[in-house]
C-alpha cells in the first residue's frame, strides 16, 4: 500500500474481496463515515457480464477488461476533482488492482478476508443478487491473489462492519496526527 498522503484530505478507496465478503455494505458505511461517494462496481458490469454471472458462469479476464477500465476511469475522475470515492469491486488479481491504480496511484485498498464456509453461508442467505452458486465462489477463491500488507489493509469479515470501518479509517490518518490524538 502506498504511503503517499492526499494533500487535500481526499481518498480513492477500493473495498475488495470475493462475493459474500460484504464489499458493498462495508463500502457504503466507509463512504458515509468519510463523507465520500460510494459506487458499487457491480453496477458498472455490462449486461452481457451480468447475464453470464446470473447463469452461473464465472467471468474471465476478457469479460473484466472493459469493466476494470471503467472503474479505473471513475477513480481518475474523482482524483481530478479532488473528491473522495469508495468503490466496491472484487479486485481478485494483482493485475486487476494494478489496472485500478492507473486511475489513482495513491489508491487505498481494504481487503475483506473470509473463509470459504463463512462466505458460502453469507451467499446462501443473500436475496436478489445475480451471483449464483458455490461453483462461482470456488472460482473466485481460486482466482484470488490476496494482496500483501504493502498493498492493502486486510481485515477479517468476522469483525463487525463498524469495527472494520473504524480500523480501516484509522489507517487513513497521517502518522503525525495519529500521535497527537
Amino acid at each position: 500500500m502506498t504511503t503517499d498522503s492526499n494533500h487535500n484530505g481526499s481518498y480513492r478507496i477500493l473495498v475488495m474481496g470475493v462475493s459474500g465478503s460484504g464489499k458493498s455494505h462495508i463500502g457504503q458505511q466507509l463512504a458515509a463515515t468519510l463523507g465520500a461517494t460510494f459506487i458499487d462496481g457491480d453496477d458498472h458490469h455490462s449486461p452481457a457480464n451480468v447475464a453470464k454471472m446470473a447463469s452461473g458462469t464465472p467471468l474471465n479476464d476478457d469479460d473484466r477488461r472493459d469493466w476494470l477500465a471503467t472503474l479505473a476511469g471513475l477513480f481518475a475522475e474523482y482524483k481530478a476533482r479532488g473528491e473522495s470515492v469508495v468503490i466496491a469491486c472484487s479486485g481478485l488479481k494483482r493485475r486487476y488492482r494494478d489496472r485500478l491504480r492507473e486511475g489513482d496511484s495513491a489508491l487505498r485498498i481494504l481487503y475483506l478476508e473470509g473463509t470459504h464456509g463463512l462466505l458460502r453461508e453469507r451467499l446462501e442467505t443473500r436475496a436478489g443478487h445475480f451471483f449464483k452458486g458455490d461453483s462461482m465462489l470456488a472460482s473466485q477463491l481460486a482466482d484470488l491473489e490476496p494482496p500483501a500488507a504493502d498493498e492493502a489493509v486486510t481485515l477479517s469479515i468476522r469483525l463487525t462492519p463498524a469495527v472494520i470501518v473504524e480500523r480501516f479509517s484509522a489507517t487513513l490518518v497521517p502518522e503525525q496526527r495519529r500521535s497527537l490524538g
